[in-house]
């Protein structure tokens, strides 16, 4: 039982978390009609009446768009003003993740996004690592990642991830940590929640937009960032077995931060992983508030 912060944003307000409850006719609950975001934020290691969050004004537009393929109007402000609220209400003292979700919250059984009532609420858990930082065993799964002419991938809309969940599961259950999808083009898209990467050769490549991955903000984070790392970066098609010759392989996104592969079928990958290391290590850095340079990526939030 996941033990969940005292406070959520409910219909506009903060209010206890066990307040917080929708009907069981509530229209998205049953057809997927919802999109939702994912943030970490961390206590300030030098201030700990502040917490730090990774590029939530990114976050937020990603959200704010997310609810657009809804048909639904959220400002980015509205988002990050919640957000304000609820960090201010629970008063965290340990890394948390926050779950926005901007859902239909009418209670029709029709299947559709004209005529409809929305709402937005978050919630938020104490969260450490959530893959394992010495690496995961992967299988490509028999579940095939959408198309983007069949359902907004650039969103995070809630009804595209039963693939993801059929993925997991179907990984879990044959011996494995986490599922790579292919797209229908048979190239390597995403894991179940989660951009990919590989190097080869010193170069860091990952799949490009038009393999139908999700936008990650942490793999945009990764690619911004090994550019001016002097890396050279390729966005292209990505065949399964370029995985198992790689240098090195790895996964990225907000919950699962930097998390190398280590093996994938039967296939074991080479556990040295410069590449991904000097990434990881600065990316780390960047979020603790740590690096001057990317100071632009952090958004601190004063508790009291």
């Amino acid at each position: 039982m996941q033990q969940f912060l005292p406070y959520a944003w409910f219909q506009g307000q903060c209010v206890p978390f066990e307040e917080a409850r929708i009907s069981i006719a509530t229209h998205a609950l049953h057809y997927g009609t919802g999109a939702f975001g994912g943030m970490r934020a961390i206590p300030d290691p030098n201030n700990a009446d502040t917490m730090l969050l990774f590029r939530a004004d990114r976050h937020a537009r990603r959200l704010s768009q997310s609810a657009r393929l809804l048909l639904t109007d959220l400002s980015e402000d509205t988002i990050l003003g919640a957000i304000t609220a609820l960090l201010k209400a629970n008063k965290p003292t340990q890394p948390i993740y926050l779950r926005p979700f901007v859902y239909t919250s009418d209670l029709g059984i029709a299947p559709r996004l004209h005529n409809i009532e929305t709402d937005f609420l978050i919630y938020a858990l104490p969260l450490g690592d959530y893959l394992s930082p010495e690496g995961v065993s992967c299988r490509i799964s028999s579940w095939t990642r959408q198309e983007d002419r069949s359902l907004p991938l650039r969103g995070k809309i809630s009804g595209a991830y039963i693939t993801s969940s059929l993925a997991k599961t179907e990984a879990v259950q044959s011996g494995f940590d986490e599922a790579l999808l292919l797209n229908s083009r048979g190239k390597i898209s995403e894991a179940s929640g989660m951009n990919l990467f590989l190097v080869r050769d010193g170069q860091l490549i990952t799949p490009g937009v038009d393999q139908d991955i999700l936008e990650g903000i942490t793999r945009a984070s990764v690619i911004e960032l090994a550019k001016t790392m002097g890396i050279p970066v390729v966005e292209r098609p990505v065949d399964k077995t370029e995985l198992m010759i790689a240098d090195e392989v790895f996964l990225t996104g907000t919950a699962a931060k930097i998390t190398p592969i280590r093996q994938i079928e039967t296939t074991t990958l080479n556990s040295d992983r410069p590449v991904m290391q000097s990434l990881k290590d600065r990316l780390v850095a960047i979020t603790q508030g740590l690096d001057p340079a990317f100071e632009h990526w952090v958004n601190r939030i004063k508790l009291s």
